[in-house]
């Protein structure tokens, strides 16, 4: 789960990282109002969407006097912001963030990543800051420095020195930075976090440290244990259709390709898209009905797959281990007549049952594809969009 800047920034607070002082807006006359309670005659008004590469698609304006902020929230809200983050289609701005500007010497870019394979955290530093990390990976990975944060322990104060010293960080900077990257990496561990980064964090020309940007994911199975993290979800920030599967029960994510996927099994979805990707077409969503696929989650399926006006054909692959390739094909012949289908559909079978499944698919009457493989599978959604 994401979060908005201005409540990442509030996070950042409670474990005593700075931020610039700002105030929320959803009006030009609030943005107005709010430049006027902060004081100082220089603002930063923000878009508050998730995605990054904001200010590159005009959603973050610098200005100067509390009339310039408020015309800047006119022009930022309502506005349709598109970032390489959003896609195309780009991202309604309903709120905006106004906060005082701030005096920049130096930019520095920090984050606490989930590393997977290292079982831990791993804590990120680059005096690359403001700079999309990616590049600098690729260009000049020996700027970025790293510590890991072993379970159950904390950001060691040499681990703090040692990644600030990289980054030219020192004197009371770098006393206040020590304290800084351990809130950093207390807030990943009891918040249950995927990613907290900041970038930039600046270093102001009294030498002090401000995190000028926050960005937080969450982990969605640890949501339960943070009622207070899931109560900062914003559903206007989701897909509609990723929201609409969610009250399904279904692990659907939204793609932007051609082929509707419906499979059974995380690892069979993640193999289906691959070879949609090596028959020439691209996967338009990830869909896991789970291992008891009914005849109603199935249809549901395909309400949410035939949602996106993306999808030219759908391919189903079902893997009948828990649930019997014969019980799995009456539910998709059933659901398939229960929605009207209107694009072309291939279904590969394996499994237990399996030959009676495949016999109920070929008497169904409905007109679709039956493959025996993933890689004819692949072959035929290929064929059929082409045709199509």
């Amino acid at each position: 789960m994401n979060v908005h800047e201005y409540q990442a920034k509030a996070l950042f607070k409670q474990y005593g990282i700075p931020v610039p002082d700002g105030r929320l807006a959803t009006t030009q006359a609030e943005a107005l109002e709010a430049a006027r309670e902060l004081g100082g005659d220089a603002f930063v008004v923000k878009a508050q969407v998730h995605a990054g590469g904001r200010g590159k698609g005009g959603g973050v304006k610098v200005v100067k006097g509390a009339e310039a902020a408020g015309a800047a929230a006119k022009e930022i809200l309502g506005m349709t912001l598109v970032t390489h983050q959003t896609g195309p289609e780009g991202k309604l701005v309903r709120r905006a963030w106004v906060e005082k500007a701030t005096d920049i010497a130096r930019e520095l870019y920090l984050a606490v990543v989930l590393d997977r394979g290292n079982e831990c955290y791993t804590l990120m530093a680059s005096p690359a800051g403001g700079m999309d990390i990616e590049a600098v990976a690729a260009e000049t990975p020996e700027l970025i420095f790293t510590a890991q944060i072993k379970p159950g322990q904390p950001l060691w104060d040499f681990q703090a020195r040692n990644l600030l010293f990289g980054c030219g960080v020192a004197g009371a900077g770098l006393r206040q930075g020590v304290g800084l990257l351990q809130g950093l990496a207390r807030l990943a561990w009891e918040k249950d976090a995927s990613l907290v980064e900041v970038n930039p964090l600046v270093v102001t020309a009294e030498g002090s440290l401000i995190a000028l940007d926050a960005k937080i994911n969450f982990d969605d199975s640890a949501l339960k244990r943070h009622p207070d993290i899931a109560a900062l979800e914003d559903p206007e920030e989701t897909d509609p259709l990723e929201r609409r599967a969610q009250g399904y029960g279904l692990n659907y994510i939204r793609l932007g390709g051609n082929v509707g996927t419906m499979v059974n099994g995380a690892g069979l979805a993640m193999a289906t898209m691959d070879v949609i990707k090596m028959a020439g077409a691209e996967p338009a969503n990830f869909l896991d009905v789970g291992g008891g696929a009914s005849e109603e989650m199935v249809a549901n399926g395909f309400e949410i797959i035939l949602g996106d006006p993306n999808v030219k054909a759908i391919l189903i692959n079902i893997f009948g281990g828990i649930l019997r390739c014969d019980v799995l094909a009456s539910g998709v012949v059933g659901a398939a007549k229960k929605v009207k289908l209107n694009v072309p559909l291939v279904v590969r079978l394996e499994g237990t049952n399996v030959d009676e499944g495949r016999k109920i698919l070929a008497n169904s009457g409905l007109a679709f594809e039956v493959a025996s493989s993933m890689s004819e599978a692949a072959t035929k959604i290929a064929q059929v969009l082409k045709a199509a």
